[in-house]
């Protein structure tokens, strides 16, 4: 028996979600997830970011910050999430807490 530790890198997660229209899938923390649109068209969207991903099937998303991504099916959808955390799920309706964020314009931090 040896008694090395082991020096192997984790191995990488990678899974296949099947996503009706309209469907919302959420990774908790996006830093270093991948997405793979592998059939119809989806929009990939990240806390706190202004832009408006939509990727088509054959196009990827890599996530490099600690942002949730949330993706939504346009049409139904197959993706593939790689190195997710065991977190990622499909997301479901959460109750919606206050905060000042909704409450100012797009662009104004709270007072």
């Amino acid at each position: 028996m040896s008694t090395q530790p082991n020096t192997r890198p984790p191995a990488s997660s990678r899974f296949h979600v099947s996503l009706p229209t309209r469907t919302v899938f959420a990774v908790p923390d996006g830093a270093g997830v991948g997405i793979e649109c592998r059939s119809g068209t989806v929009w990939v969207t990240l806390d706190r970011d202004p832009r408006d991903i939509v990727l088509e099937a054959g196009e990827r998303f890599d996530g490099t910050e600690h942002r949730r991504i949330l993706v939504s099916a346009l049409t139904a959808s197959c993706i593939t999430v790689s190195d997710a955390q065991p977190a990622a799920m499909p997301l479901a309706k959460p109750a919606r807490a206050w905060s000042p964020w909704r409450l100012r314009p797009h662009g104004l931090s709270p007072a």
